[in-house]
């Protein structure tokens, strides 16, 4: 790849694309070359989204690929599920390297992602495509053409349980995950559910039992595990823009300590820049991690009960979408990991 890499961001006109526009016209690795979107083709980016205002100077295109891939070298993909499916193979054949922000090639099997989505268009790519969580996998990142950017949630799960499944700390079959999310998560489009009266002075659950980022916590944390791992996933809504906040609990194999614990963490986690283990007493807060790539760590070993408590806040819209897009893209272009990230957390 040349200095600096032509990319393209095919979808901006949603929340994850802003974000990745935000990220990538400062990155010094990057020329930010083309923003697809349907919805406001022609109009100038800035006139969309305000904040880029002298910051991004581009208009909005028309979501071409055979046009975008003349001139691109990576995509960043930040389209619905089944979208991405149907494009990705376009930009691979042309030579240009894709991250794809959404579920479409997470999954290594085919009939788990079929279950939770809808059938899969271009099954002969989920054996080549790399789960992009750059703690677990970031050897095989940086050759891949074409990653799975994890989901949100998972993101903040599988960083905060990971240590712990991998050390056989834990039975696979005892994982609980509730977690809070703001209502970025859900998108930009219009929704009753997400309207400010519903949102506002009001926390719920949602999905309970049945989100579809349970089975790719499941994948991740088997592949740890070296068995089937199974998770207790509740997710709520609470009012707030952004952020993650996961509360995990995983039953022990054996009687552990804090300093154990901490040991296992800081051993995982060593010269891994974006996540950070908090001292003891300190605990990961939202506002803590706000529009960084970081994933904030705690943890509290219950003897009485048994348990390790996790406690794992990320910001759902970068690092758990467009910063660790950013991250994977890093890998594969042979950049430092942190290039174009040191984004200090928005706290207050």
């Amino acid at each position: 790849m040349t200095a600096r890499v032509r990319v393209a961001v095919y979808g901006a006109s949603g929340y994850t694309g802003l974000e990745l526009m935000r990220i990538l016209v400062r990155h010094p690795g990057v020329e930010l070359a083309f923003a697809t979107s349907r919805e406001y083709q022609g109009r100038p980016v800035a006139e969309v989204f305000p904040a880029l205002t002298d910051i991004v100077t581009l208009s909005f295109v028309e979501p071409d690929p055979a046009a975008l891939a003349s001139n691109t070298e990576v995509v960043f993909l930040a389209v619905p599920h089944k979208t991405a499916m149907e494009v990705a193979p376009r930009f691979l054949s042309a030579g240009v390297r894709v991250v794809d922000l959404s579920a479409d090639f997470r999954f290594r099997d085919q009939a788990v992602y079929e279950g939770w989505y809808q059938p899969h268009s271009a099954p002969e790519l989920l054996s080549e495509a790399v789960y992009g969580l750059p703690e677990l996998h970031r050897h095989k990142i940086r050759t891949a053409r074409l990653v799975g950017n994890p989901g949100c949630y998972p993101t903040c799960v599988i960083l905060g349980l990971a240590p712990l499944v991998k050390g056989r700390l834990v039975h696979p079959d005892s994982l609980i995950a509730d977690c809070k999310s703001g209502v970025t998560g859900a998108g930009r489009g219009a929704s009753l559910a997400t309207s400010y009266c519903e949102v506002t002075d009001n926390l719920k659950a949602y999905k309970v039992g049945e989100h579809r980022h349970t089975p790719e916590m499941e994948q991740e944390l088997s592949l740890l595990a070296g068995r089937k791992a199974t998770i207790t996933f509740t997710p709520h809504l609470v009012p707030m823009s952004r952020g993650i906040l996961g509360t995990l609990y995983a039953q022990m194999v054996k009687p552990l300590t804090d300093d154990e614990v901490r040991k296992v963490y800081r051993a995982f986690y060593r010269d891994m820049p974006f996540v950070r283990l908090m001292p003891p007493g300190i605990w990961p807060s939202t506002q803590q991690v706000r529009a960084s790539n970081y994933c904030d760590l705690a943890f509290k070993v219950d003897q009485e009960r048994g348990r390790v408590v996790v406690v794992s806040a990320i910001d759902n819209l970068t690092r758990g979408a467009s910063g660790q897009a950013v991250h994977n893209f890093n890998l594969m272009a042979g950049f430092p990991e942190t290039l174009g990230l040191d984004l200090v957390p928005l706290a207050p």
